[in-house]
């Protein structure tokens, strides 16, 4: 390969000027994996990448997802040429159109001409708050949005004023706060497209170094679940959580220690992915040999359906007074008593379950005082 030429899947690329993290491939192989899926869905896939950089996610898209049209924007115009460049490897295949415009601009734009997408595309820097209705219009029925923030400081309730005005949420902190993150960019989804008479189900949700991805597809508003949204309350004495609808809101104290609980929300409650997709992407995984985004897929498979929060085992560790077990052992443990229980993606250090903190810590002493009588 020539110099300053890299290569990612099954695409050659050049980074130039622009902006590029290798250690975010993980994000663009599950993209890739989501919108061949999405074309298999619908049987087409116009791709719109709106903050393209150096355009290895269009090229991907193009290349890869099988997109039948890639229309990559970047607001730098000095990346024009950098642009040109790596999707001249489109030309031969399919058409596709670039641009160096405002992503607010292109968004906008083509929600009044009803240029709709299967898949937009929204990567860029903070918070992207103000993409998202955008991004929605842009968005065909049945088609995908696929969003980032890496404003994760104020999605874990460290900025609770800044989030309440761009979110309108309470973000508090809690031990589960980087799991809320990714619930309160759902949450805004769900939000918007609500107000345009739609509603939302998630493909995936992916939290890695710093950044919030999530891949939504819009969906009709019949379809959608009042119970999906909602708030979460924490106690900081037991440790325990509660999810609670509205009407709740004005009584939301611990059911075991009667302390007023610490609400976050509103924000999405329901599940973090969609199994269906999720086992449908690990297909294409496995017959392209993606052996790493197999073993992340099978664990969001997993963590699907578990409540909206998980327990650290430094927690479980701490009330219980005790050496913590394997996450494995206790995940079993927690099976066997009749628990639903799953590692998460989000915390290596943590599991979801749907016992309570109590049972887990009870669960674990049970089983450091087996191995001690061994």
């Amino acid at each position: 390969m020539d110099a300053g030429w890299r290569q990612e899947g099954r695409v050659a690329f050049q980074v130039g000027a622009a902006f590029f993290r290798p250690q975010s491939r993980m994000v663009r192989d599950l993209g890739v994996l989501a919108a061949a899926v999405q074309r298999r869905y619908t049987g087409a896939l116009r791709v719109l990448d709106v903050m393209a950089g150096c355009g290895v996610r269009s090229l991907r898209y193009g290349r890869e997802s099988g997109a039948d049209f890639v229309w990559a924007n970047e607001g730098n115009p000095e990346l024009a040429p950098l642009l040109t460049e790596n999707l001249r490897q489109l030309a031969t295949t399919i058409p596709y159109q670039i641009s160096t415009e405002n992503g607010r601009r292109v968004l906008l734009g083509c929600g009044s001409r009803q240029d709709y997408y299967d898949l937009v595309d929204v990567d860029g820097f903070g918070d992207t708050m103000p993409e998202l209705p955008l991004a929605l219009w842009a968005t065909r029925l049945q088609g995908s949005v696929y969003v980032t923030s890496t404003d994760g400081r104020s999605l874990t309730g460290h900025l609770p004023a800044q989030m309440a005005g761009r979110y309108g949420v309470v973000a508090r902190s809690h031990p589960a706060a980087h799991e809320q993150g990714l619930r309160i960019l759902l949450g805004a989804l769900h939000q918007q497209a609500t107000a345009m008479g739609f509603g939302i189900q998630p493909g995936f949700s992916f939290y890695t170094g710093g950044t919030y991805r999530v891949w939504a597809r819009l969906i009709p508003q019949r379809r959608a679940r009042a119970a999906d949204y909602g708030w979460l309350g924490y106690c900081h004495g037991c440790g325990e959580y509660q999810t609670l609808a509205w009407q709740q809101l004005g009584r939301a104290t611990c059911a075991t220690e009667g302390r007023s609980l610490t609400v976050s929300g509103p924000m999405w409650l329901g599940a973090l992915h969609d199994r269906t997709w999720v086992k449908a992407m690990a297909a294409i995984a496995q017959d392209w040999h993606w052996r790493d985004c197999g073993q992340l897929l099978d664990l969001f498979t997993a963590e699907a359906q578990m409540p909206p929060y998980f327990y650290t085992l430094q927690a479980i560790g701490k009330r219980g007074k005790l050496d913590v077990p394997k996450r494995s052992h206790l995940i079993t443990a927690l099976h066997d008593h009749g628990h639903e229980a799953s590692a998460t993606h989000i915390n290596p250090e943590a599991i979801k379950t749907t016992a309570s903190l109590a049972a887990c810590v009870a669960i674990a002493q049970a089983l450091q005082g087996s191995r001690m009588v061994q």
